[in-house]
Order: C-alpha cells, then structure tokens, then sequence
C-alpha cells in the first residue's frame, strides 16, 4: 500500500483539507500503477495561490479554496513522471533540476496525456499551447504533441527524440 503524507496537516491561511488531498493521491497512484509500499509526500504551501511546479491544487477562480480536480491533474502529472522514473526500461532521464524547458514540456505532454486517459483533467488545450510555447507554433509541433498525448509505452530516448524534432523544425532552411 501506498504511504501518503501530506504537510501541513492542518491550513490556515487556505481552505484545504488534507485528508481530501491525500484521498486523491492514493487513487490517483493507485491510478497511474506506482508499485505498493512507496511514500508520497505532498507539501502544499499554503501562502501563494499562484502555482508551481512541485504541487497546487487550488481552484484558479476561488485561489484559497481546493479544487480535487486540480489536484488530480497536477499529482498525475507529477506520478506519471516519477513512476517513469522507477521503470529501468524508461530510460535515465536527468534530475528535474537539470530538465531543459523543452523536455520537460514534452514529459508533460506525455504524462497529462496517460491522466486524461484515466479520466484525470483532460485540458489538451492549455497543455497544447504550453507545447507550442516551448516547442514552437509549427505543424512539427502540433504533429510532436498528438504524438506525445496520445502514445503509451514511451522512454526517454523517445522523448528526446520529440525534442530534436521540434528543435529541426524550427531552424531556419
């Protein structure tokens, strides 16, 4: 069984609940298929509504409220990742820190693509033209990401792959 921990345990400055934030975790891992008996850890800071990378959830309309559905979109997105990251036939993919911008958005394409095939916040929109705002507003783009959102069974090489297309076609003839 998967551990899930979130801090804090209680908010203050956020209406949050941290029960309903770890309930979505567990069926969002159990979900995505990470193997039993790892910790997840959920570090919400409560004192910025803007988002971030590691983890947010709140509703962008009433920022100090939870949205179970942010949290689903945004901890599949990171699950997926880290589950990539505990499958030897992915590949070895650099620390986060060390991403680039482009691979990180094509990871992200892939992996919102696996959630919304889980029925995990289907917004292929706004994640199409954060692709494009990384990839660039070219047909390779659009083709890369379809690509990406609809594939399963990716590994890192694939994904770099992705990159070096996009970066092509953006080169001047």
């Amino acid at each position: 069984m998967t551990r899930i921990v979130v801090s804090p345990e209680q908010f203050h400055l956020v209406d949050f609940d941290a029960g309903v934030i770890a309930a979505v975790a567990e069926r969002v891992a159990d979900s995505v298929g990470l193997p039993p008996g790892i910790e997840i850890r959920v570090e919400v800071d409560e004192t910025s509504p803007l988002g971030s990378g590691r983890l947010t959830g709140t509703d962008p309309k009433r920022p100090r409220r939870l949205r179970e559905a942010s949290v689903e979109d945004i901890l599949g997105r990171l699950l997926f990742r880290a589950r990539d990251r505990l499958d030897p036939s992915f590949g070895d993919p650099p620390p986060e820190k060390d991403l680039t911008l482009a691979q990180g958005t094509a990871w992200d394409a892939y992996s919102v693509g696996r959630c919304a095939r889980l029925g995990f916040g289907d917004t292929q929109a706004r994640w199409r033209y954060h692709f494009r705002n990384r990839h660039g507003f070219t047909d390779v783009a659009d083709a890369t990401f379809d690509r990406l959102w609809s594939a399963t069974g990716l590994d890192w090489s694939d994904l770099e792959a992705a990159c070096a297309e996009t970066e092509a076609a953006r080169q001047p003839a």
